[in-house]
């Protein structure tokens, strides 16, 4: 594991990199960076905004706001980037000020700031929001937090909670352990729940893990809910509550009406935990590191019952399955199986657990075998690194010496990595989805995830080598727009992301109502984007600009930023006119693209098949036995048919040699689920 040092130093990089290569200015790159962390830890909701507003004189400071619309929090956030190469040291008084500066604008908010705002930016947004909030008391607590690349100061233990306006106040200071400690973790950070419950272990020979069984009351876990929010639920559970939204019927209807048969109804929750303690009556006493991996609609639909419908839930009693990991080191990848198999049986589709999604694994292994051209001088060629779980990139370097480490940076420089969730931003936007986009990165990421295994479950072939190459493309072409936009003159600094992503949509709308299709491999060969769309995307982004930030009377829109979530707003932007002639480079026939689909994928299936006969060749027969006696021991509960058995038996006594395309691609199948299963190392 790397030091915290280095983390802050990659960390660093990384966010000069991102600056540099999408036209942001480092403070931004940095804001945005470590709130998709957040968001993705549950620490904010996908409804997060950047939105600066600084007036020092007058005792103003905020940079964004975040609002958990189910527990009616307000988050006001500010960030101090030192952008240093050793960490520092975020004083006591640099925290008060800026504590100050941040209580001051929400007062300043409730009280009408937005009236002395230009109504296009993000900040009159913001405010307005704010004092919305607060005139229909939609505001249980406020929480005002500090951001930075730096550390806290030792003298700061704790800064006590206090009320304004009889409202709770929260004040809370992330900095740059803390992203350490979620990175290390690769969690939601360590987090400890105290409380008291009486517990059954069931006996278990695995050393991978340990169950309990027990339950707990319906205020209890009201308790913990308002206390952690989203950082109870295991990620593709919390991306599966915000993509989908809405309480469950069923479940309040049994909670007002017949409470106390909650426990025989409800299936109750299943929760892991990287450790417990216990009382000296064996009651668990503290959880740490508790997520909830099923029974998330649950979880909500009480707290919902109890906060919104006031609700007595003092009768509700929910059973638990807790899970204790034992392994550390595979904490992260028995968690999310786990998740997987409880949520199987329930409304959460298998495209909420994307991360196991084969398309990983083919955009992971282009990534390393595809070479981009050498570009502007340079004489090396290089990789696009595609990162498939957060830290990847900095942990590859991990155990490596100081030259194998500068050759790999060379070779995957940090401005052409791809994370996954950029990447559902680039591609939803060229899917003309600009109202997902704007509904924020991990709803992004979820309809992402929806499209691609809807795909897949089309066309197993569908991830190919050009597709990899035109996805790559297209985050070349997202960072270009910003740039564009960051640097037009027309641009106020507000809405870049939604002009950003409506813009690209618009472009792929225009171009395919022309009967034809963008030319990527144009940006793919150049590695940037040709000079002659320059001026196309920049006359739409000054007309989508113009369209987005002024919504329609009737619209049910106060601000450009909620407009931008609506399907209406993209219906509105496709009727922009516009007389744009393309240089004809730049686009090809669509039968001219889908010859090269065609024969794209018979060249996959080529090396496909001669990759899967190697690796079922090279499994020695040894392996072949085991997984046999495996799939027989099984049964009919194995779910697979007698000749696929058969074929299993003749590999393993030798009798296949060597076995057919199709043999291969049977007992391939059988391997990868039998190690999936945890039959073969």
């Amino acid at each position: 594991m790397i030091s915290l040092k280095e983390f802050h130093q990659d960390f660093t990089q990384s966010i000069l990199s991102d600056a540099l290569s999408r036209g942001l200015m480092k403070p931004q790159a940095f804001f945005e960076n470590i709130c998709e962390e957040l968001v993705a830890t549950g620490d904010l909701t996908i409804n997060y905004t950047a939105a600066e507003y600084i007036k020092i004189k007058n005792g103003i400071e905020v940079n964004g706001f975040d609002y958990d619309e189910e527990r009616k929090i307000l988050t006001l956030l500010v960030h101090q980037f030192f952008q240093e190469d050793d960490i520092q040291t975020l004083t006591k008084s640099q925290i008060d000020g800026k504590f100050k500066r941040l209580k001051s604008f929400y007062v300043k908010s409730i009280n009408g700031l937005y009236t002395q705002m230009e109504e296009t930016s993000d900040a009159y947004s913001m405010a307005y929001n704010i004092y919305r909030y607060k005139l229909s008391n939609e505001i249980d607590k406020i929480r005002l937090v500090i951001l930075t690349d730096g550390k806290a100061t030792r003298n700061l233990t704790e800064i006590p909670s206090e009320e304004l306006n009889g409202i709770p106040l929260d004040y809370r200071v992330i900095d740059i352990e803390y992203v350490y400690k979620i990175y290390s973790t690769d969690s939601s950070g360590d987090f400890e729940v105290i409380t008291e419950l009486p517990c059954l272990e069931i006996p278990t020979t695995s050393d991978k893990y340990q169950s309990y069984l027990t339950f707990l009351k319906g205020d209890t876990l009201v308790d913990i809910y308002e206390r952690f929010g989203q950082k109870l639920f295991e990620q593709n559970v919390r991306t599966f509550l915000q993509f989908k939204g809405g309480v469950n019927q069923g479940i309040k209807n049994t909670i007002q009406n017949n409470p106390e048969m909650f426990f025989a109804y409800n299936n109750g929750i299943t929760a892991t935990a990287s450790n417990i303690e216990f009382d000296v009556f064996g009651n668990i006493n503290k959880i740490e590191n508790f997520q909830i991996v099923n029974g998330g609609q649950t979880t909500s639909a009480i707290y919902a019952a109890k906060k919104n419908s006031k609700i007595d839930v003092s009768k509700v009693s929910v059973q638990m399955k807790l899970s204790v990991v034992r392994d550390k080191d595979k904490q992260s990848e028995y968690v999310s199986r786990i998740s997987e198999y409880a949520n199987t049986q329930n409304k959460v589709n298998k495209s909420d657990f994307f991360s196991n999604s084969p398309f990983h694994k083919e955009m992971k292994n282009y990534s390393k075998r595809i070479w981009a051209a050498a570009v502007g001088g340079s004489q090396r060629r290089t990789h696009w690194f595609y990162e498939r779980v957060r830290g990847e990139y900095l942990n590859e370097q991990a155990y490596l010496s100081n030259s194998e480490k500068m050759k790999f940076q060379l070779e995957n420089p940090k401005h052409q990595l791809i994370d996954k969730t950029f990447l559902s931003k680039s591609e939803n936007s060229w899917l003309q989805k600009p109202e997902i986009v704007s509904r924020g990165a991990q709803y992004s990421f979820a309809a992402f995830a929806d499209h691609i295994n809807a795909w897949l479950k089309k066309d197993e072939l569908a991830i190919t080598e050009n597709y990899f190459k035109d996805a790559v493309s297209r985050v070349v072409l997202f960072r270009a727009v910003e740039k564009l936009v960051s640097s037009a003159k027309w641009y106020e600094n507000g809405f870049r992301a939604q002009t950003v992503t409506y813009t690209i949509a618009y472009l792929s709308y225009l171009i395919e109502q022309s009967g034809h299709a963008l030319n990527f491999n144009l940006i793919w060969e150049e590695q940037k984007l040709p000079n002659s769309m320059v001026d196309p995307i920049n006359q739409i982004s000054k007309a989508v600009y113009d369209s987005i930030t002024t919504p329609p009377a009737g619209s049910g829109s106060a601000n450009a930023a909620q407009w931008c979530k609506k399907t209406s707003c993209w219906e509105n932007v496709k009727k922009i006119k516009l007389n744009i002639a393309f240089d004809k480079k730049l686009l090809i026939d669509k039968s001219e693209l889908q010859y090269i689909n065609r024969e794209d994928k018979k060249e996959k299936k080529i090396d496909s098949g001669i990759e899967v006969q190697m690796i079922v060749v090279g499994v020695p027969n040894e392996v072949w036995d085991d997984l046999y006696e495996y799939y027989r021991s099984l049964g009919s509960g194995s779910g697979i048919s007698l000749t696929q058995l058969d074929i299993l038996k003749k590999m393993a006594q030798g009798n296949l040699n060597p076995p057919s395309e199709k043999q291969c691609k049977i007992l391939y199948q059988l391997f990868e689920r039998a190690a999936s299963e945890g039959a073969i190392a």
